[in-house]
């Protein structure tokens, strides 16, 4: 997994590497600047001008790295270098005197007044005014400064965070001060602050770029947040034993349904099997008993007593797990029925959807989840639970804190992901996409995960382990046809070749 760290970590990283390799900060700088080069001129041909803003610490020496580099290049380069404290970091200064070696790139250092150039509609903005290191909103010049350069409409490429981004929490910070970036560049690891949808607008689409750090100094430190790759996947599905049969892999419990959503049934059941569930078992009002009968002829099924929805389920112990939620719907009789199943379970259990939502409502249920059980809400369903977030970092930091408190595995579904875990870890998934907003799409891992709990999996590797096999299912199906007439059905069809490749 990629471990992400914090703002005071890497300079933590950065300060052992160039002590241990060794390496001057003028060369680590001139490092990252090579692979900045690199991605930019994979994205922009010579025939735009390139505008630098640099400021006064190590972002901006980074800047003046790249300007002479992208000049070397035969870039047609323009620097502003904003010193109003004529106090630049050492590495700025180093990179400052080798730039001013180059007669081709025009230099500007702003001491006092700034001069507002005129830019044309294809110059592109590298923005290298301030990097991670802030912790309190831009003011005054610099403010003005990062006002007037979104004004423009330019594409702009941010250096490592766009300037005036905190690099976790931006609550504090004023959103018209952060710099509006169209790409970021950023150097080892991406930032917390990424994963979240308030900071899309400032951060555009991010690259990482590879700059050497010693590894045992990553390895060493410690990190809470993590990305899922796809290598951490390979061991996580062992060879099938050739003597093996459905017993082996378990026999799973699917609650689900009621009248007029009998889709989210069908949907999660056969994402259960499709992700290897050796039986299925789907406990249904009784109008949808033929509906599954027809859809499903691989799952087994069991009628509730009333013909519209959920009000018990008498035998539980058979099952190797149980999921519950998709289409379940919120009467109180379903509510009794959850209570009543969840104070008779002690192995880990999936809740989603309307099993959310009933125990939203009736909070007195949440002392009745068993330890280890696997939450999967939207960021709705999950406020429900834990009271409203203005921000997603603010929603975060509640589903890690509620994972801890109630020693449950929350899988805060978005665009990227968070998985919370009991000891206050969070797993981030990178994969999917847009497409896979989509109607049954949670369906569709609800029963992933139930399937993978089902064959012995540890929830939280089930977890992390649904949640990829689900992104990378719906990327296939979205590189198939199109992210547009992505439906849920197609991330199950899908599934095959998704574990194919995986393994």
């Amino acid at each position: 997994m990629i471990k992400i760290f914090a703002t005071e970590q890497v300079k933590v990283l950065d300060r052992y590497t160039i002590q241990h390799k060794p390496i001057s900060g003028a060369d680590l700088v001139e490092e990252a600047a090579q692979a900045f080069v690199h991605e930019f001129c994979t994205h922009y041909t010579k025939t735009h001008r390139v505008i630098v803003f640099a400021g006064p610490g190590n972002n901006g020496a980074d800047a003046l790295a790249i300007a002479r580099l992208l000049s070397d290049d035969g870039y047609k380069v323009i620097v502003y270098l904003f010193n109003t404290t004529q106090c630049l970091s050492p590495e700025c200064e180093e990179h400052k005197s080798r730039l001013l070696n180059i007669e081709e790139v025009e230099f500007n250092e702003i001491i006092t007044d700034f001069a507002v150039p005129q830019l044309n509609k294809r110059d592109i903005i590298i923005d290298g005014l301030f990097g991670s290191g802030l912790n309190r909103p831009l003011a005054s010049g610099y403010a003005g400064l990062v006002k007037f350069i979104n004004s423009l409409g330019l594409e702009v490429v941010s250096i490592d965070i766009p300037s005036g981004l905190f690099g976790e929490d931006n609550r504090k910070n004023n959103p018209e001060t952060i710099i509006q970036a169209t790409r970021t560049f950023t150097f080892n690891f991406p930032k917390l602050a990424f994963l979240f949808p308030e900071n899309a607008k400032y951060v555009g689409e991010w690259t990482v770029l590879n700059v050497e750090i010693l590894p045992e100094i990553i390895e060493s430190t410690p990190a809470i947040y993590r990305i899922i790759t796809e290598e951490d996947m390979h061991e996580v599905f062992p060879p099938r034993p050739r003597f093996s049969h459905k017993g082996t892999y378990g026999h799973a419990l699917l609650i689900a349904g009621s009248h007029g959503k009998m889709g989210a049934a069908v949907l999660s059941a056969k994402a259960c099997l499709r992700s290897g569930a050796g039986l299925l078992t789907v406990h249904i009002p009784r109008c949808g008993e033929n509906i599954l009968q027809v859809a499903i002829p691989e799952a087994m099924t069991e009628a509730d007593e009333h013909p519209d929805f959920l009000t018990g389920v008498k035998d539980l112990g058979a099952y190797t797990s149980v999921g519950m939620g998709p289409g379940l719907g919120q009467r109180l009789e379903t509510a009794v029925a959850l209570g009543d199943i969840l104070g008779r379970i002690s192995r880990p259990v999936v809740l989603d959807a309307d099993a959310l939502n009933l125990i939203a409502a009736n909070p007195d249920l949440l002392e009745k989840i068993p330890k280890r059980s696997i939450l999967t809400p939207h960021p709705r369903e999950f406020d429900r639970l834990a009271g409203e977030s203005h921000t997603g970092y603010e929603r975060m930091m509640k589903a890690k804190d509620f994972a801890k408190e109630h020693q449950v595995c929350v899988v805060l579904k978005d665009a990227y992901t968070a998985i919370c875990t009991p000891e206050g870890n969070v797993y981030f998934n990178l994969c999917g996409n847009p497409g896979m907003a989509t109607a049954g799409s949670g369906d569709v891992l609800t029963g992933i995960t139930l399937g993978l709990l089902a064959q012995g999996y540890e929830p939280e590797t089930a977890a992390v382990s649904a949640v990829f096999m689900h992104a990378t299912a719906g990327d296939l199906a979205a590189k198939a046809n199109s992210e547009e007439s992505l439906i849920a059905g197609d991330i199950i069809d899908m599934l095959g070749k998704a574990f194919k490749m995986i393994k």
